[in-house]
């Protein structure tokens, strides 16, 4: 933290009502959620009102915070919900799905995200919950948390190469899951999955 205090000690100032604690977890957290917000946007003023809605949140509810945990988490959350309402309201036109649809295929020709686009198309949450625990864990970290293979594989103890397995069977496993859906749900689903 910025004044040397621990993100502890930062959290329950926070909740005390000390605007200085409130002041490093916005200048610590800006740039990042606005990287993030502005990733599943692609608008400046948009990402930035969503990180903006984001702390003004965690200062109005301050006093709900555990400080036993950390608060990026918690920040990525709330900027992500934030982001698909925003995502939801821009998506009542036609014309706004269709720059969302040239987004998505201009925001990377990389092939594994295409086959990632591809197998998300009709994914839904109850399939989700089909899979085993271990892959099912990989796959909310990987698309829900935005984890790379090696911080998946840190947080979880197993190796890189073991990560990448359990996404590929999880993508497979869901893919028998998957069922119809309007054009709106996926492309809302796929650019809150959609990793750069």
């Amino acid at each position: 933290m910025l004044s040397g205090r621990t993100e502890k000690d930062t959290l329950l100032a926070l909740k005390a009502g000390d605007e200085s604690a409130f002041r490093e977890i916005f200048d610590q957290n800006f740039r990042k959620l606005y990287a993030f917000s502005f990733r599943l946007l692609k608008n400046k003023e948009q990402a930035e009102e969503v990180v903006n809605d984001t702390l003004m949140n965690v200062w109005t509810n301050r006093e709900r915070l555990n400080a036993d945990f950390p608060v990026a988490p918690y920040l990525y959350t709330i900027s992500r919900r934030l982001a698909l309402n925003a995502l939801r309201q821009i998506a009542t036109s036609q014309k706004a799905i269709d720059q969302l649809w040239l987004s998505m295929q201009n925001a990377s020709n990389d092939t594994e995200e295409s086959v990632l686009l591809s197998d998300l198309q009709r994914f839904t949450e109850s399939a989700l919950v089909t899979l085993p625990p271990q892959q099912q864990i990989v796959f909310r970290l990987s698309r829900f948390e935005g984890l790379n293979y090696d911080e998946i594989a840190d947080r979880l103890n197993i190796s890189r190469n073991t990560v990448k397995n359990h996404l590929v069977a999880a993508l497979k496993t869901l893919k028998t899951h998957f069922n119809q859906s309007d054009v709106t749900y996926f492309i809302l689903l796929s650019m809150s999955l959609l990793k750069k």
